[in-house]
């Protein structure tokens, strides 16, 4: 589900690079080297609702996790496509297999969405081996990246005190968790955080910085090498796309729910 402000199939070469690496005992720098990161200006499709479109001619998809599947990975590999993981990782989901894993304790208040709530990440303890087994998902079934969602508790009313400090811990637990599986990962908003996290994250998504004037915010990625995936909901792109091209962001104007329509800068 998208989130307004609530605020094995064949592996790409890189993979085959970092399989190898890890196996010869490489150091971590050349496995980092190895990990595939977007670069400024990368078209994109996000699609996690409707019929799986996997015809869109872009370099890099974004689409669910649960939902999708290795052979649905398979084929957009077989078209030079990259493809991302989207992964709740800040709320609870009622629909998802492993519900029940969440123990009662660590769900929160309702966050916007039907049958989700903030989880407590302050329970870095409880969630990081729940968060484990999602990225395993990722990785076993051949993809490139992952989008973790709702990376912006601290900002929300989630029934838990959660600060900001409990936020950058997360986080990094959330970066950390994806780089030991190879998969490079994108910090989902956050604004406030950037500073402190562009270092952790190969790569950033975002929701309406256009709307709310924050887009400059993001520039520390562009700065660092690193895209910026980004969607406009209520803005036409006649009115975000002269700002965000000149940012260098991926920028698009996509429906509400995410369905496979997209209308790029």
């Amino acid at each position: 589900m998208v989130r307004l402000r609530v605020r094995r199939a064949a592996a790409p070469a890189a993979a085959l690079l970092l399989t190898a690496a890890c196996a010869s005992g490489t150091p971590d720098s050349a496995r980092e080297e190895a990990r595939w990161r977007p670069e400024p200006g990368t078209e994109w499709q996000w699609q996690l609702s409707g019929r799986l479109d996997l015809t869109v001619d872009v370099p890099v998809y974004d689409i669910d996790g649960f939902e999708s599947t290795a052979s649905d990975v398979a084929a957009l590999h077989d078209r030079d496509v990259r493809v991302i993981c989207y992964v709740n990782a800040g709320a609870w989901e009622d629909f998802r297999p492993d519900a029940g894993d969440f123990p009662p304790e660590l769900l929160g208040e309702g966050n916007g969405w039907e049958g989700e709530r903030w989880l407590d990440i302050r329970r870095i303890d409880v969630l990081r081996p729940l968060m484990a087994e999602r990225f395993d998902m990722c990785r076993d079934k051949g993809f490139d990246a992952v989008e973790p969602d709702l990376l912006d508790g601290y900002l929300n009313e989630t029934g838990f005190p959660l600060t900001a400090a409990d936020q950058l811990a997360y986080n990094r637990v959330i970066a950390e968790l994806a780089h030991e599986r190879g998969l490079s990962v994108g910090l989902k908003n956050d604004l406030p955080q950037i500073p402190e996290l562009v270092d952790d994250f190969d790569f950033a998504v975002n929701e309406e910085c256009a709307e709310f004037g924050e887009c400059a915010a993001l520039t520390p990625f562009i700065d660092a090498g690193k895209a910026v995936l980004h969607v406009e909901y209520a803005l036409p792109p006649a009115e975000f796309c002269p700002e965000t091209i000149s940012l260098g962001l991926s920028s698009m104007a996509k429906h509400l729910d995410l369905d496979a329509w997209r209308d790029p800068c």
